[in-house]
């Protein structure tokens, strides 16, 4: 970001328009959660947009052909063993024993089983017609 732009803070960039902005922990789940839930009812109640900046950790690079050499392998394997979002949730729901270790593992399937269904669905279902990509661009439009 810092190469790309003269402001770092992402979720200042609605300031200008009005538009309200909060940074959130994005490695923690509980606070994007939390803050998910806050600026949703902010919408739905008309009060308008929010930019959420979730300040996350990204552990492979930008696409295919971004072998992500700015970063060791020992930096992306510290902050994961450290810092993973899904597994410090988990630590935190087994530590007070709110889940099972079975239940977490339960829970875990279901999750891939749901994502190779959505997978498969993709791959199985049609293209769309070349008018919807410009189909919900503009409100009203």
């Amino acid at each position: 970001v810092e190469r790309a732009s003269a402001s770092t803070e992402l979720h200042r960039r609605g300031d200008a328009y009005g538009i309200p902005g909060v940074a959130v922990d994005g490695m923690d789940v509980l606070e994007v959660e939390k803050a998910g839930r806050k600026w949703l009812a902010h919408a739905r109640e008309g009060k308008g947009p929010v930019v959420l900046e979730m300040k996350t950790y990204r552990y492979r690079g930008h696409s295919m052909s971004d072998p992500a050499k700015y970063r060791t392998k020992e930096e992306v394997s510290k902050v994961r063993a450290e810092q993973d979002p899904i597994d410090t949730l988990a630590k935190r729901l087994l530590d007070g024993g709110v889940a099972t270790e079975e239940a977490l593992k339960e829970i875990d399937r279901e999750v891939k089983d749901i994502c190779t269904q959505a997978s498969e669905f993709a791959q199985t279902s049609p293209f769309p017609e070349d008018a919807e990509l410009y189909a919900d661009i503009l409100v009203g439009g």
